[in-house]
């Protein structure tokens, strides 16, 4: 569910706030993120609900960012219309992906939004982080080169690092050329569904067993797709391909 309608024109990256849990974080987030130009906010499940008079105190002149962020109940409802999603983590991940710099990152998500495509980039709560299955969502993943002693870094922070990049690689950006053909690479819902279709298939034949193991069998599945730039040809022959298993399995085929 949503409480705000989804922007048309995707010409910033989305910035996706995943289980926040302190308003005054949201706030911050708002207030780095509109310094360096970007409008366009997420939130997914906020712990003390949404609106946060605490975000809007702390957001200061940027209370504007809040007023049209939209409210998410679950991270694919948020990521539905985004066809590239970064994921921000300190932690090293089982989940094999592109590992990025802000830099390397940000300079990807102009050219994607040069061609039309809308951009997400993922926070997690600021206790734990983004967990497995918010990551197995994501394309690839951008870490900053801290201290390893001491990685972690506050929500805002870590906004307003993402933030003054995507600023600084805006001339770089506008001055390179854009391809001529940009892949028409599926959106999250159009992914989201295919992983339900995968997932379906795949539970009729008995694939996720043991059942005690079939939570991380099937994140491990959606991240397969997470680490494919699948475009929404690629999409529609994979639905044909299992809707063609199916039927096959119940034919008389042998």
């Amino acid at each position: 569910m949503t409480d705000q309608p989804i922007p048309e024109t995707p010409t910033e990256p989305v910035l996706v706030l995943v289980r926040p849990q302190m308003g005054e974080n949201i706030g911050a987030a708002a207030r780095a993120m509109l310094n360096f130009g970007l409008t366009r906010m997420r939130v997914v499940a906020p712990r003390d609900g949404w609106p946060n008079p605490k975000a809007v105190a702390m957001a200061s002149g940027a209370a504007r960012v809040l007023d049209r962020a939209g409210r998410f109940d679950t991270l694919p409802e948020a990521l539905r219309d985004c066809h590239y999603t970064f994921a921000t983590t300190a932690r090293n991940r089982e989940l094999t992906k592109p590992v990025l710099t802000p830099e390397e990152a940000m300079a990807q998500a102009h050219a994607l939004t040069a061609q039309g495509k809308r951009v997400g980039l993922l926070f997690g709560p600021e206790r734990t982080g983004l967990e497995n299955d918010d990551v197995a969502r994501a394309d690839a993943l951008i870490t900053v080169p801290v201290n390893p002693e001491f990685p972690s870094i506050n929500l805002a922070q870590c906004v307003l690092l993402l933030a003054y990049e995507w600023r600084r690689q805006g001339e770089a950006a506008a001055a390179a050329p854009t391809p001529q053909t940009a892949p028409d690479y599926a959106t999250g819902l159009e992914i989201e569904k295919f992983g339900d279709h995968i997932e379906e298939v795949l539970d009729t034949a008995g694939f996720f067993f043991p059942p005690a193991k079939a939570p991380n069998m099937k994140t491990n599945v959606r991240n397969m797709w997470g680490r494919l730039p699948l475009t929404r040809a690629d999409v529609q022959i994979l639905h044909g391909m299992l809707r063609q298993i199916v039927r096959w399995k119940g034919s008389d085929a042998p």
